[in-house]
Formats: structure tokens, C-alpha cells, sequence
């Protein structure tokens, strides 16, 4: 078992990483939150299905007392209405101020089960056990919470840090091919901007990776998790430093609003964010030509990805309501080499329109 420490200034919490945690959850959670009076397991019915017993159990034998509250998933079920949803299971519960909620599914689960938490009682404890790779390295990490507005992605919402991460790459054995790959763009993304040595891993270990080597999951997820650990205990509210992080989801959350998040896996449109912006990189002068092409090689042998239909225009619109703007302006992320990126506020309209109309030409 691997073990990351998430080294907050106000709440430090671990993220444990390894082959089995599921089964010994229970053990660790009581070990963190001393005698919660009650454990809320916030699922899916297809999660409940295939991890839900072992949760279970693990829970029993720590003598936790728990129920479990069941939301569809998927982004179209990130809303308001799932969240009031929850919290009036939660009521309904007995649910109280020591009571925690423990978010076992993916990052559309992570995310409404945490908002649910960070406003239930004005804030109760939440534990994340992600159950999708793009979830374990990066959305049940940090503390965001939120939910979506038919105007964007990820418009309210909360920070508010888990008290643990349980990591178990188990779990990823019943994943698709497609949210398998979904989540291996996010981990493409920590190499850029973090750590060359991840993205050179990922660059040649393509075959080991998709054939979810054991100690290949292990590595790439540590290796991630690493990544999200320093930027969130350096910047927990996104003031500055956190924004590398949004590596791709400028565009990527663009893409996803004007396709009414249906089309799209989160991880697929980040890659499509990440191809955008190597572009506008490389015609800004930000990205040399030999490193943007190096990335678009790197995400493109992780595909296919689900094709562009949006036009330059509609881009464009979205991204200036986008929650990284500030005054209408877009800010994009941009890579410098390997491992390095920047954050610049200037990029010309013209820059991002050819962009956009290159991949979408590519994929049509």
C-alpha cells in the first residue's frame, strides 16, 4: 500500500493507494472519524452492484452503523436536484453532525455526495472512494465539490476536503475500455504539466497500461496522485499554482456544456482541451512545435476519442462564462515542455477558432 499525504495547512488527510483497501475500508475510516454515528454510502445501483457488498461488510466488521443512498451517475445527474435528492435521504436517515458520507462511484458521485456534505448541517465529514480511474487521480482529491448549470460546468459548488481517500485499483477491473481511457487522459495531463518522468512512462508503456498491469495501475495512480497531492497542499482554493491543473478542461468543459454533457466522457474532452491547447501553444509561441506534437502523439494513442462537432463560435462563447474567467476573459493553460506549463490570459480569438477548426475538421 502506497500512502500520499495531502499536506493541508488547516486538515491534512491521506490517500492510500493499493491492491484489496476496499475490503478493509471500514477499519481505516474508524480509525480517522472516531465513532461516527452514522455512515451514509452515497452509490450507484450499477457501483452498489459490484463494490457495494464489499463496502458493506468491511463496515460491519469495524461496527459502523451505515445505510446507503443510491443516485444514478453520469454527468446529466450532476444537478441541484440530486443534491436536495441526497440531503433528504440524509434527513430522512437520522443523519446528524457526526455522521459522515462516504462517496463510493466515480467523479459524478465524488462530486454531488461531497457538495451534499460540505451544505448538509452546515457540513458534515465525507470519505472518497472512487471507483473510475479519472475519479482516483484526480477528482476525489482536492476537495472540489459541485454540480453543473445548463451555463457551464461546475458552476457551484464547494471546496470541501475529505477527512480520506481510499484508493483501490481493484475496482477498475469492471470499468469499460472507454472510462478506462477516459482516465488515462487525466493521468497524460499530470505528466505535462508535473511530472516528465510519469509522461514519459505513459508515452512507453502504452501496451502494459491498457492491458491494466497490476503494478502498471500502481504506479501511474501513485505517480498522479502525487502530482494532485503538491498542487492542492500549495494551493487548496485554486488562487494561482492550482490552476495548472486545469491543463485542458478550458476547452474540455466548453465542449462538454454545448453537447449538453451527453457526448462526452470528462476524461475525453479534456483530451480534447489538452489537443486545443498544444495548438493554440504552438501558434502562440508558448509551446514549441516538437513538444506539442510530442502530446498530441502521446493522447491520440490512448484513443479513439468520441468526435467534435461544435463550432469555433460556440467555443468561444462558452469558454468566457467558464469559471477560470475573470472579466470575461479566458484563461488558458499552456504547455512549455514536458512537465512545465503556464498560465496566460491573451490568447488571441483567432488562436483558439483555428484550433478548434482543425480538430473538429479532423474528425469529421
Amino acid at each position: 500500500m502506497k500512502k500520499i499525504t495531502v499536506k493541508l495547512k488547516s486538515a491534512p488527510y491521506d490517500v492510500l493507494v493499493g491492491s484489496g483497501l476496499l475490503r478493509s475500508a471500514g477499519k481505516r475510516i474508524s480509525r480517522v472519524l472516531k465513532k461516527p454515528s452514522l455512515c451514509v454510502i452515497v452509490t450507484s445501483p450499477r457501483i452498489r452492484k459490484f463494490w457495494g457488498d464489499a463496502l458493506e461488510k468491511s463496515l460491519e466488521s469495524a461496527r459502523l452503523r451505515f445505510q446507503v443512498a443510491e443516485m444514478d451517475d453520469g454527468e446529466a445527474q450532476k444537478i441541484f436536484a440530486s443534491v436536495e435528492m441526497l440531503m433528504r435521504e440524509f434527513a430522512a436517515m437520522g443523519a446528524d453532525r457526526s455522521s459522515v458520507v462516504i462517496a463510493l462511484g466515480g467523479g459524478v458521485v465524488g462530486d454531488v455526495a461531497g457538495f451534499a456534505a460540505s451544505i448538509f448541517m452546515r457540513g458534515i465529514p465525507v470519505v472518497q472512494i472512487p471507483t473510475t480511474l479519472l475519479a482516483q487521480v484526480d477528482a476525489a482529491i482536492g476537495g472540489k465539490t459541485g454540480v453543473n448549470l445548463v451555463e457551464g460546468k461546475n458552476l457551484v459548488g464547494a471546496f470541501h476536503q475529505p477527512k480520506l481517500v481510499v484508493i483501490d485499483p481493484d475496482v477498475l477491473s469492471t470499468l469499460s475500455d472507454r472510462e478506462f481511457r477516459a482516465g488515462l487522459f487525466e493521468v497524460i495531463k499530470c505528466g505535462v504539466i508535473r511530472d516528465a518522468k510519469l509522461f514519459d512512462f505513459m508515452e512507453h508503456e502504452r501496451e502494459r497500461i491498457l492491458q491494466r498491469d497490476p503494478a502498471t495501475l500502481l504506479r501511474i495512480i501513485t505517480s498522479a496522485v502525487k502530482v494532485k497531492a503538491d498542487v492542492v497542499a500549495q494551493d487548496e482554493r485554486e488562487g494561482d499554482l492550482r490552476r495548472i491543473l486545469n491543463f485542458g478542461h478550458t476547452i474540455g468543459h466548453a465542449l462538454e456544456a454545448d453537447t449538453g454533457y451527453k457526448h462526452f466522457l470528462h476524461g475525453e474532452a479534456v483530451a480534447w482541451g489538452m489537443l486545443v491547447a498544444v495548438e493554440i501553444g504552438a501558434s502562440e509561441g508558448a509551446t514549441p512545435r516538437k513538444v506539442a506534437d510530442r502530446i498530441s502523439r502521446v493522447i491520440e494513442s490512448y484513443g479513439p476519442l468520441a468526435p467534435v462537432s461544435s463550432e469555433s463560435p460556440d467555443i468561444l462563447r462558452l469558454i468566457k462564462s467558464d469559471k477560470k474567467s475573470k472579466n470575461g476573459v479566458p484563461h488558458f493553460v499552456l504547455a512549455t515542455r514536458i512537465g512545465s506549463v503556464k498560465i496566460v490570459n491573451d490568447v488571441k480569438p483567432a488562436s483558439v477558432k483555428s484550433a478548434v477548426a482543425k480538430l473538429r475538421s479532423a474528425t469529421l
